[in-house]
């Protein structure tokens, strides 16, 4: 599928394109379920994003040898465990440090876990609050992220033997950050259009979890050195959170929110974000149209989630728009 073309409908000089890419959305069932009937059996909701383009080929990224990145999965993780709020899990360092990455030489994937199990939906922007998020990985390694989505099976001292089940493959798109410049305060859009399933499809999975065909969400990261407590979101424990380097942190200033300007916040796991409602139709919102490669087959062939994660994660879901 690739990144996909994006082309401007209106004369508008104030969107300009940050990153474009690929998105892919897993859903992991509960602990001890072997299938999902429902968002209630959902443990998590994950967002992959793959750059592949944008404003600068080169991105600045954590150090290879800080977070997740630096450790060897699939020997101690617990990915069914919710580590925002788990106050007995002792977790990992988040990313710090920095390296470049051509994004259109190599890959950079981001793992991203939702705090709500679902997306905002697009279509309501009044009278809903944001969702909080965080960045969970960040690897150049695609194995990483294979090893991440997995099932495993484990002990723990409390609750015995557990068993988790791979994640599910849920939809597969492009997506672009966008810089927005209206008359208005600048701010930063995700917006994503989706490839599979098929609009002929069903859809109820994508339609509990608030994956819509296509969606804008305005995206605000959260400055890690700002704590505040009037806070809604409790957040990542301190030692989870990112460190960005000088030039990401002196952004913020004294804020606590500051838009995805650069993308480069996104390669730091430990990354908090917050996804405001904008849109289920970015054309008449922004003027852009999003085109996927593959729009007119919708071969199964051309999935790219199966070229790169395998069959680490069951694809039913995806293919068929069915719970499973």
């Amino acid at each position: 599928m690739g990144q996909g073309e994006d082309s401007k409908t209106k004369n508008e000089s104030n969107v300009q394109v940050q990153e474009r890419g690929e998105i892919f959305f897993f859903y992991r069932p509960k602990v001890g379920k072997q299938e999902a009937h429902g968002s209630d059996d959902v443990q998590r909701l994950y967002i992959v994003l793959r750059p592949e383009s944008g404003e600068h080929s080169v991105e600045v990224k954590q150090d290879p040898h800080s977070g997740k990145e630096g450790e060897e999965l699939g020997s101690h993780m617990e990915p069914n465990r919710d580590i925002s709020s788990d106050k007995e899990h002792s977790g990992g360092e988040g990313g710090y440090g920095t390296e470049e990455v051509n994004i259109e030489k190599e890959p950079l994937l981001r793992l991203i876990v939702m705090g709500r199990k679902s997306l905002p939906d697009p279509s309501k922007k009044t009278g809903h609050r944001p969702y909080w998020g965080f960045v969970e990985m960040v690897t150049t390694k695609i194995d990483d992220v294979k090893a991440a989505l997995k099932g495993e099976e484990y002990d723990t001292a409390t609750r015995g033997h557990r068993v988790v089940a791979p994640a599910r493959a849920v939809g597969e798109g492009i997506y672009r950050i966008l810089r927005h410049n209206p008359k208005k305060k600048m701010h930063t859009h995700l917006v994503y259009k989706l490839e599979f399933p098929a609009e002929d499809e069903k859809n109820e999975p994508q339609e509990e979890l608030n994956i819509k065909r296509e969606g804008s969400f305005l995206i605000q990261v959260k400055n890690p050195e700002q704590h505040g407590s009037g806070s809604q979101f409790r957040g990542l424990q301190k030692k989870r959170k990112a460190t960005f380097p000088a030039h990401l942190q002196g952004e913020f200033g004294h804020l606590r929110y500051h838009p995805a300007d650069p993308p480069d916040f996104l390669n730091y796991e430990g990354c908090e974000f917050l996804l405001i409602s904008a849109s289920d139709d970015i054309e008449e919102e922004l003027g852009l149209e999003l085109k996927t490669e593959t729009e007119a087959e919708h071969d199964p062939s051309c999935l790219d989630l199966v070229r790169t994660f395998g069959e680490t994660a069951p694809i039913r879901a995806l293919l068929r728009g069915t719970w499973v």
